[in-house]
């Protein structure tokens, strides 16, 4: 029904202009506005993601938004300069001091952090 229907992602956030200032001045994206309550994230490939304003928005508890990095720890430590904190968790998806969780033969090597609205993002390393 639809195989050949373009499709999009998107995601609620409780300050737009703060989503739009991370997402352009930290992560280095493309945004493009949609009127007064929303914008579109430009990603490599062609890719656009729908960020909408939700005034009674609750973060998203899992990943919304996953990055291909070729080399997770320099991109860690480029990203941790400009302020952004990385996510510490324990058990299964155990990180560093880093906030590098490192699976080995298991998964790809990730790190986990939040935009100004909570929503989980990671860096991924893969090819």
């Amino acid at each position: 029904m639809f195989g050949n229907t373009k499709a999009f992602s998107g995601f609620s956030v409780n300050d737009l202009e703060k989503a739009r200032a991370f997402y352009q001045d930290q992560l280095g994206l493309e945004t493009e506005a949609l009127g007064e309550h929303m914008f579109t994230l430009k990603l490599a490939g062609g890719t656009s993601i729908l960020v909408y304003a939700k005034p009674n928005h609750v973060p998203a508890t899992f990943t919304i938004l996953n990055f291909q990095v070729s080399n997770v720890e320099e991109v860690v430590d480029k990203l941790s300069a400009k302020g952004i904190k990385f996510l510490q968790y324990t058990g299964p998806i155990a990180t560093d001091a880093r906030g590098i969780h490192r699976a080995g033969v298991e998964g790809p090597t990730v790190a986990w952090f939040t935009d100004p609205a909570g929503n989980i993002l990671s860096v991924v390393e893969g090819k």
